[in-house]
């Protein structure tokens, strides 16, 4: 079949199915417009090239050791934010919680050398944070040009970029930051649409989701949000056709128009707390959360305010994942749960490992998903019964989310013992 027919093909029969970037259609859109990036090969921001948890790759392992990696390299500092990868290397966020220093730091994709690393801030953290939380916790963005990332600290949300050789090319104040009721720190990724970079920052007093001109920092447009702390990222789908902003928390799932940020609906749901990015599967968006009670729900996107079915589950910090009508959610106690898309039917339960905090990927067929305790478990995304493919132990704390392209697994992970605590990047796969 020409690679024409193959796209005409996927858009007929609906399948949300990620071509190749020739090949999108308006529901993979989310690399497509950034030509310099390579939807098989890069992973460029939180929840990969669609914003998703759907990996273009095939042929990713599913059974590893730390015997088995490519290489494995140490991490300077802590940090919850996951790798990205674009071209031939590799990009963190990370924190040194002693020194009070904010960096990024580039790894050679083939061997995990050092390329560069670069001090993006220097003092200012905040005295309290959550035990589960870090000062760098956002995942990085990147158009091919720049790196994008937000930091909090010197009682403000600051939204940085850098070129691809390290060099900081523009810094740019979101908004005043300092939580009081809940001093739990910071989480929001930094999201890519047309020619702005899109930040959130929502705490108990004046809470916004800004959009920053690519090139040069300046504001393009603000929203107002409710004075609640919460930690969600906000996402960018194509759904009920057209380009919706997604976000839950504030006791709302909401949807803003992500070229102006005006408001498209909102509708009551989920909590006054969440963390997990919402994800979405034909015209039906789908959130969890969180504090101070547990919800997941599933709201059609079309602006009726319909919400199709609710439930009493959790997946409070991490993501869940929607695929060919049905919707995977690891519960912060472990428990695996398939829900249809449509009703909300139970499907299959699998009681695992908690706690969790780790979003899920799938590739080729597989979902991967780790615990906090660094088991990284591989089932079959189908909603028959729970189809265990391989468990796998890397590290003994994981908390940030894999990246998963070109065939190959990209984990941050962290050993603990009784001398102290070490972050370390994995590559599992092809060399």
């Amino acid at each position: 079949m020409t690679r024409r027919r193959s796209c005409l093909a996927i858009v007929a029969i609906l399948v949300f199915k990620a071509a190749p970037v020739a090949c999108a259609t308006a529901q993979d859109r989310g690399i497509a417009d950034f030509p310099k990036l390579n939807a098989d090969t890069d992973w460029p921001w939180w929840r990969g090239p669609n914003r998703n948890g759907k990996s273009l790759s095939s042929s990713a392992p599913t059974t590893f050791a730390e015997t088995d990696a490519v290489w494995k390299v140490s991490v300077p500092g802590r940090g919850h934010a996951s790798p990205i990868v674009v071209g031939e290397r590799v990009y963190l966020a990370t924190a040194d919680e002693r020194q009070k220093i904010h960096s990024v730091s580039a790894f050679e994709r083939a061997t995990g050398k050092s390329a560069w690393a670069v001090e993006i801030n220097k003092g200012g953290f905040p005295a309290k944070n959550h035990p589960k939380n870090t000062e760098a916790s956002p995942t990085l963005a990147c158009d091919g040009e720049r790196l994008y990332g937000a930091y909090y600290h010197h009682d403000k949300v600051e939204a940085v970029a850098v070129d691809l050789n390290g060099k900081i090319a523009w810094k740019q104040l979101v908004c005043p930051f300092r939580p009081r009721t809940f001093e739990y720190g910071y989480g929001p990724s930094p999201i890519l649409y047309g020619d702005t970079v899109i930040i959130s920052a929502e705490y108990d007093g004046s809470s916004f989701i800004t959009a920053l001109d690519r090139k040069s920092g300046k504001p393009a447009w603000k929203i107002k949000r409710s004075p609640m702390i919460s930690f969600s990222t906000p996402m960018i789908a194509h759904v009920a056709g057209r380009d919706q902003l997604l976000i839950s928390g504030a006791m709302k799932v909401s949807s803003y128009d992500p070229q102006n940020g005006k408001l498209i609906w909102a509708v009551d749901g989920t909590t006054a707390a969440t963390c997990g990015t919402m994800v979405w599967d034909g015209d039906v968006v789908f959130a969890s959360g969180g504090f101070p009670k547990a919800e997941t729900l599933a709201v059609k996107a079309d602006g009726s305010g319909q919400i199709l079915w609710q439930n009493n589950q959790k997946c409070y910090e991490q993501s869940m994942l929607a695929h060919d009508g049905h919707l995977y959610g690891l519960t912060d106690g472990g428990v695996m749960f398939c829900w249809r898309g449509s009703d909300g039917r139970e499907m299959w339960k699998e009681r695992l490992k908690g706690p969790v905090s780790a979003s899920p990927v799938l590739a080729d067929g597989n979902i991967y998903w780790a615990n906090e305790l660094g088991t990284l478990y591989v089932f079959k995304a189908t909603p028959e019964r729970f189809d265990l493919v391989a468990q796998n132990q890397i590290g003994n704390d994981s908390f940030a989310s894999p990246a998963i392209c070109g065939g190959q697994v990209f984990l941050r992970v962290a050993e603990t013992s009784g001398q102290g605590r070490q972050e370390y990047l994995y590559c599992f796969g092809k060399k």
